[in-house]
């Protein structure tokens, strides 16, 4: 049984955790200003390519690693990762004169970033689950509502540390948390009691991926291209359209709070409001705010914060829901679902990432391929329908976590 020390600490390695992922997309406006590293759109987007790459490959051999050495030590050098991401983006700082040697440090970092996300977020549901055996639904939906809550503060730090004339401030906080969960987390046991192999029931039937597979694939695709170009576009969107620092960033803090936010209020409501109308209803939510945001006139920063207020709610329970359809439906690989669903959803936002810089550079404007977004919010809508219509909605927001041969449980960003 857990002790309620190590309880605590895996929440607040939660709230670092999100912290962390969002340092980057909330330090945009950085990366992008002349005066300070004087990225172009398509080097900004770039730098999340390595990111996207080893959270994916991360995530694949951290479910091995796992069953091989323990969760534990799979979540001991995700910390670490996080930790060498932070220090290698504030030794870029004093680089920024020399772009091309602090572009290489910012690979370096987004790269070990990947690494903290893949190994760690795993990592933290297994304990989650595995230290409230008889209250798994409610735990995990607390552990993403921290993992939102630290998604939600990287922007307001950065707002802070800006107005105190060093936004590297970030990035040190972060890792001197970092660093102080180590310590702490090296002198706890984290015993789960995990299995040691995967069972039967753990790979998929007949040695291939069933049809209704990359039907679920497709919408998480499609949902990380959508997510990312909120989370890792919303303050350049913003400062474009002549918004302030300040502005920006409340924008994006906006946007993941909302995510968080409606998370936590579908899980609430769900016994009033099936999970599979929430399902059916967000993609149009979605599309509707980047319609809006894809209008936004110069000027008027209060109307950009509430489209991606509402686009974060749109965002919400899309990618919980459809682990937990997928888990559901496709029992004979429940186990696999969840690895190979996050996996898709990295390649979206790898995608969306790295693309729209190229096409802004190409002469495509930001707030048009916010209008793309919204047509591939409405094709979304129609896979849901797709999705949802076949078997009951799920009995939980959330799905649980399983130790499978893809990727341990889901992750909570």
């Amino acid at each position: 049984m857990a002790t309620r020390r190590e309880a605590q600490v895996i929440k607040v390695a939660a709230v670092v955790q999100g912290i962390a992922l969002v340092t980057f997309p909330a330090a945009s406006g950085i990366f992008t200003d002349p005066n300070e590293y004087g990225l172009s759109s398509t080097a900004y987007g770039t730098m999340f390519v390595p990111q996207a790459v080893t959270a994916v490959a991360s995530a694949l051999l951290g479910a091995t690693w796992a069953r091989r050495v323990g969760t534990r030590r799979v979540y001991l050098v995700g910390l670490m990762a996080n930790l060498a991401a932070m220090a290698l983006l504030v030794a870029s700082v004093p680089l920024q004169s020399h772009q091309s040697a602090a572009y290489v440090l910012l690979l370096l970092a987004t790269a070990s970033l990947g690494v903290g996300f893949g190994f760690t977020v795993p990592a933290l549901n297994t304990f989650t689950a595995a230290f409230n055996p008889s209250r798994v639904d409610s735990s995990i939906l607390v552990l993403n509502a921290l993992l939102g809550l630290g998604t939600a503060l990287a922007p307001v730090f950065v707002a802070v540390f800006v107005g105190l004339g060093f936004w590297w401030g970030l990035p040190v906080l972060a890792g001197c948390l970092v660093v102080g969960l180590l310590v702490v987390s090296s002198r706890l046991p984290l015993e789960t009691g995990e299995p040691s192999r995967v069972t039967v029931a753990d790979r998929p039937v007949g040695g291939g991926l069933p049809v209704r597979f990359w039907i679920y694939a497709g919408f998480a695709l499609l949902y990380g291209i959508c997510e990312t170009m909120n989370g890792n576009w919303a303050s350049i969107d913003m400062k474009q359209l002549g918004a302030s620092t300040t502005e920006a960033s409340l924008a994006l803090t906006t946007f993941w709070a909302s995510v968080t936010l409606g998370r936590v209020l579908f899980a609430a409501i769900q016994q009033r409001f099936a999970t599979r109308h929430t399902y059916h209803l967000l993609p149009f939510v979605l599309a509707v705010a980047f319609v809006g945001i894809s209008l936004l006139p110069t000027g008027k920063p209060a109307l950009g914060i509430l489209a991606f207020g509402l686009a974060g709610i749109g965002c919400s329970a899309l990618l919980p829901l459809t682990i937990s359809f997928g888990q559901e439906e496709l029992v004979a690989m429940s186990a696999s679902v969840a690895g190979g669903l996050i996996a898709f959803y990295q390649v979206g936002y790898g995608l969306a990432a790295f693309g729209a810089g190229p096409l802004q550079a190409a002469g495509v404007d930001l707030p048009d391929l916010f209008g793309i977004a919204a047509a591939l919010a409405v094709v979304m809508g129609g896979l849901a329908y797709v999705i949802a219509r076949v078997r009951p909605a799920p009995t939980t927001l959330h799905p649980r976590p399983a130790t499978g041969p893809l990727l341990a449980p889901a992750l909570g960003k």
